[in-house]
């Protein structure tokens, strides 16, 4: 079972999308487990043939335990590839309180490869619609809510669910969210000695620039200027790579990759801060891609636990909330939070005039263990130059 973040201690396993004798590569998505940010989508990071479900359906699993093993193709000998206490664990016995893990049909067989969201295999269930036979528009082609419901339009006679067996409903629970967010902030102030530093930035050339490239795009295509604000601080972040990885067992631990965790508010409360992996790498174009399939998979269920464990800094952005400036608080093991407050038109000095410019507040909380202000108002300069050059981000 892996860590999706400080706050979780275990996770429930609500549906298995293999069985043993799948062959599986790197970044497959494997099972759905329930947590307090809701239903995530688990990928192995082995390849191999599935030998053994150790974990039933339904079972909360604490974190580190292990949950199925994956093997060489030639170790699936009969007496590994089927153990006494795997047989319980095939689709077809499924325990009758968690449908939506049992629909397997004579094309069942093949339903672990569907790309298929936890939103919409619930609806699937309670319409007991395959989702093999749907056609997915989602990302990577994934079986979208949307899907179902086409498929259901165009269906001759629809059945509706019984009104006495619902589906097992699979989403976040906006108080437990609150409470795992809590236990996380709690940890953070307790641990973590914070320091806070705040720079305010000329955003016009930002403004300026981004306005002339969006006038030569079509709609889909146009940037939000918190893309750019996110391409800014990745860069910055390569010239200050002290404040980009954790606090482990007493010392800091550089980031593999600037994977920057990006802070997204959900629909009844609550977030959740999805990494947007090496994104110092990416385009504004490709960036802006990302942060929309982020936002629309975490408040539909569909994050996977790769996007919830692997950040390592993470960046908040509350401008379109009316806030000119926010002050975060680090989300361990991480050692340091970029906060982005709202454009403000306010007097400035340009050239020895006074004009009235759009402004924007950046802040920091760093981590003393892991560094000083010294090395924060690095990151703050840098990401200030960079944002006066936004056609070279």
């Amino acid at each position: 079972m892996p860590a999706l973040g400080a706050d979780m201690g275990a996770g429930t396993l609500v549906e298995w999308l293999i069985k043993p004798g799948d062959l599986v590569k790197r970044g497959d998505i494997v099972a759905v487990v329930e947590t307090q940010k809701g239903a995530i989508e688990i990928e192995t990071f082995n390849e191999g043939m599935v030998s053994e479900l150790v974990v039933p359906v339904g079972t909360k699993v604490p974190v580190g335990s292990l949950i199925a093993r994956i093997g060489e193709p030639s170790e699936a000998t009969p007496a590994k590839a089927a153990p006494a206490k795997a047989v319980p664990l095939a689709p077809p016995v499924s325990p009758p309180s968690l449908p939506a893990a049992a629909p397997m049909t004579p094309a069942g067989p093949a339903l672990h490869a569907v790309k298929i969201t936890p939103a919409a295999r619930r609806r699937a269930a309670e319409l007991s619609i395959d989702p093999a036979r749907l056609s997915g528009t989602g990302v990577e082609g994934a079986v979208t809510v949307a899907d179902v419901e086409a498929a259901v339009a165009h269906r001759a006679a629809a059945q509706a669910p019984p009104a006495s067996t619902p589906a097992r409903r699979i989403g976040f629970d906006p108080a437990e969210m609150r409470k795992a967010i809590a236990a996380a902030m709690g940890r953070s102030k307790r641990e973590i000695p914070h320091y806070y530093l705040s720079h305010t930035i000329d955003f016009g050339a930002v403004l300026t620039w981004l306005a002339a490239f969006n006038d030569a795009q079509p709609v889909p295509n146009r940037l939000l200027p918190a893309v750019l604000l996110l391409k800014a601080s990745a860069l910055a972040l390569r010239e200050v790579p002290q404040l980009n990885g954790t606090y482990v067992d007493g010392g800091f631990q550089p980031g593999a990759g600037i994977h920057v965790g990006w802070a997204i508010s959900l629909r009844g409360g609550g977030l959740v801060a999805p990494a947007v992996r090496d994104a110092d790498t990416h385009s504004l174009t490709e960036l802006m891609a990302v942060m929309r399939d982020l936002v629309q998979r975490a408040r539909a269920g569909g994050l996977r636990s790769s996007e919830l464990g692997s950040a390592t800094i993470t960046i908040t952005s509350l401008g379109d909330r009316g806030a000119e400036t926010v002050l975060g608080i680090i989300y361990p093991p991480q050692v340091a939070l970029i906060g982005f407050g709202g454009v403000a038109v306010r007097p400035w000095v340009v050239d020895g005039r006074v004009e009235p410019r759009p402004l924007v507040t950046v802040s920091l909380a760093g981590d003393h263990r892991a560094s000083d202000g010294h090395i924060g108002g690095l990151l703050l300069n840098a990401i200030e130059r960079l944002l006066q050059v936004p056609e070279k981000l």
